[in-house]
């Protein structure tokens, strides 16, 4: 079938359907219910697989029970039609019989259409092939469909259709559904996890009047009562570590978060992260405690231990790499660096890696280029990057013996970064100046530099204990758990560019 029967064959569809629900409505049926039966009576076709698992094809149960969900698919057969019921918790077979349901009421169940949304009750049996099935005594439309379903999963080939109109994809597309069901899971553990640890779950501002907490540009929005300007997080870092210094000793929370940069496989403009700020503890700590967590909850959304990443079985409880970033730069890129060379002698080497090097740009940005572009899709096995330079990780606690890098870690898997971690600078004089200098770099242009926060300066000089601190990007994670390629693929609704009738629609 060519485009235009394509269309005409869809207009011919939405008339007909339209025609239904106009004579529905002349009869003075109600097409969308207020209600079905109490929502605690409804079965779920899961629940019914297992507790009629024992019985026979072609048994009848001798108990009656009330499902609800969308219509998948419609099989006549003379005096009878099979129906495919799609609910929240998988599918179900539907038997219609006229010689059940009476003449006319039959009658009604042939003008229904895959798509529309029932309730029926009925007998649980098994038909002679062995399928569980819900003999249907009666029936009502619950929710009219006007708009045909895709034929079959090839009506959802095109991606950009699967985002932009995710209720299709999740209704058509069971694997789909599969990966939310794990986010969720996933989600759930991480909360089980920390909280059996003594973490407390807090919740901090969203609206922030100075962006901080992470290199990025926020997005700007306006408050008309307090005519100011405020940004939307791109991070709850420095609202963490105030209640550091509030006494709090172990506290995380699940954030949205919102960065105004790039879209890829791996960025989306707002996206959920884990962060985990721990009172008296140090990197090392947070090692231990985000390859737990992330095993733990690996095995608990997938059952085992191992992963799939570019083609590569990855076992998640094998002994992880730790390597400095000097190191790998050494190991996988064949380049002896230091935070002493000459800015001249690293710029040139960046520009021989087609990288582009902004105004005021130093030796620690330059090494974390480097690495960044050279290293980073090389790390496929869990591995434990340690020691950033301080020029990139203005929140970090300097490393004692080594000037110029700071007890920091991220967590690669894949190739990609999952998780940040570092021990916690609590010094207010060093903050300062590490702020200051990030400072002079946004006035050099670099838009991503670190804001100065005035009040989190304030809340150090009171004193916050020695802590560790992790940021972990739970869409990574669901793309890990889950082998997802793109992060759209584990985000509900990802932001896509808008199409011409959504502009309109906006400007209306």
């Amino acid at each position: 079938m060519d485009e235009r029967e394509s269309f005409l064959e869809e207009s011919k569809t939405l008339k007909d359907r339209r025609n239904k629900l106009d004579k529905l409505v002349s009869e003075g049926r109600e097409p969308y219910k207020s209600k079905f039966v109490e929502p605690d009576e409804l079965a779920h076709s899961d629940g019914l697989c297992k507790r009629y698992a024992d019985l026979g094809a072609g048994e009848l149960s001798g108990e009656r029970v009330s499902v609800a969900g969308r219509i998948m698919a419609i099989r006549e057969h003379g005096g009878a039609t099979f129906f495919d019921l799609l609910d929240s918790s998988g599918r179900i077979q539907l038997l219609f019989r006229e010689n059940i349901l009476g003449r006319d009421r039959y009658r009604d169940s042939l003008n229904l259409d895959v798509g529309d949304i029932v309730g029926v009750t009925g007998e649980m049996m098994r038909s002679k092939r062995s399928e569980l099935t819900v003999s249907v005594e009666s029936f009502e439309l619950l929710s009219k469909s006007l708009r045909p379903l895709p034929e079959k999963w090839h009506g959802l080939k095109d991606k950009e259709i699967r985002y932009r109109q995710r209720y299709l994809d999740l209704i058509m597309n069971e694997e789909t559904r599969s990966v939310f069901k794990a986010r969720t899971e996933i989600i759930k553990r991480i909360r089980e996890f920390l909280d059996e640890r003594g973490f407390t779950e807090v919740e901090t501002p969203i609206l922030q009047l100075i962006p901080g907490g992470a290199s990025a540009r926020p997005f700007v929005t306006h408050h008309n009562a307090l005519d100011i300007d405020l940004y939307l997080r791109i991070a709850p870092e420095l609202y963490l570590k105030r209640m550091l210094v509030g006494g709090y000793e172990r506290v995380y929370e699940l954030s949205r978060n919102f960065r105004n940069e790039g879209i890829s496989t791996r960025h989306n403009p707002e996206f959920t992260m884990l962060e985990v700020y721990w009172a008296y503890a140090d990197y090392s700590d947070m090692m231990r405690l985000v390859r737990e967590m992330i095993t733990d909850v690996v095995i608990y959304a997938k059952g085992d231990s191992l992963i799939e990443v570019s083609g590569e079985k990855i076992d998640l409880l094998k002994p992880w790499e730790e390597i400095t970033m000097l190191e790998s730069l050494s190991k996988y890129a064949n380049l002896e660096l230091s935070i002493e060379m000459e800015t001249s002698e690293l710029c040139m080497i960046a520009e021989q890696n087609d990288i582009l090097i902004p105004q005021g740009a130093g030796p620690g940005w330059l090494i974390a280029e480097l690495y960044e572009k050279l290293v980073e899709p090389k790390l496929v096995h869990p591995t434990f990057v340690l020691d950033y330079p301080e020029e990139i990780s203005p929140l970090a606690r300097g490393k004692a013996d080594s000037p110029g890098f700071t007890e920091r870690f991220e967590v690669l898997i894949g190739g990609h970064e999952i998780a940040n971690a570092f021990s916690e600078l609590a010094d207010p004089l060093e903050q300062r100046r590490r702020f200051e200098e990030q400072l002079r770099k946004r006035a050099l242009g670099i838009e991503e530099a670190h804001a100065l926060d005035e009040d989190f300066l304030t809340a150090l000089e009171y004193g916050m204990p020695p802590a560790g601190g992790l940021g972990l990007g739970v869409d990574r994670l669901t793309m890990l758990a889950c082998g997802c390629a793109s992060i759209r693929d584990v985000i509900l609704f990802p932001h896509m560019r808008p199409q011409e009738g959504e502009r309109r629609g906006r400007e209306s």
